[in-house]
């Protein structure tokens, strides 16, 4: 027993990084989908890009906080390192929302997936938010090869 959990901690140690921005990824994830379920009931599913712009800009806010801190551990408030952070930030998140948006606007408008649904569980999953369950495969991994090489690099040049 003493041995797996030496094992476990080697392995949490050496890919710590990996596993904190995949739980922070999977939190992000939600409360971008929560914040878009909520704004598709306050202004309604014909509004689905401005729902998803807003949804968007709320998780990137939960998402700069949460990869500085936590995932990537840049601990410098230096207004210079800032100022990089988020600017890179903001520009790799720009494009993968980009992607999503029109993503979305694909699938949903031009090939009419927004139409379809899908029960499971006794809840129904609208067209819209199955493309956005896909489509945020593809933003977080675009995300986390932004964050590593370009965003949050400094600590790891140290």
């Amino acid at each position: 027993m003493v041995k797996k959990m030496k094992m476990i901690k080697t392995l949490f140690i050496k890919y710590k990084e990996l596993i904190t921005y995949v739980i922070f990824g999977v939190l992000t994830t939600l409360v971008n989908f929560f914040a878009f379920g909520i704004f598709t009931k306050i202004f309604g599913e014909d509004l689905y890009l401005v729902n998803n712009a807003i949804a968007w800009v709320v998780g990137v806010v939960f998402a700069y906080i949460t990869n500085k801190l936590f995932v990537f551990e840049s601990k410098s408030w230096d207004l210079k390192v800032i100022t990089k952070e988020i600017t890179g930030f903001l520009g790799a998140r720009i494009f993968s929302f980009l992607v999503e948006e029109g993503g979305m606007f694909l699938f949903v408008s031009v090939l009419g997936l927004g139409e379809k649904s899908l029960t499971l569980l006794g809840f129904t999953i609208t067209g819209q938010f199955i493309v956005k369950i896909l489509l945020a495969v593809i933003v977080v991994i675009l995300n986390y090869i932004f964050s590593k090489f370009f965003i949050f690099r400094i600590k790891n040049e140290k």
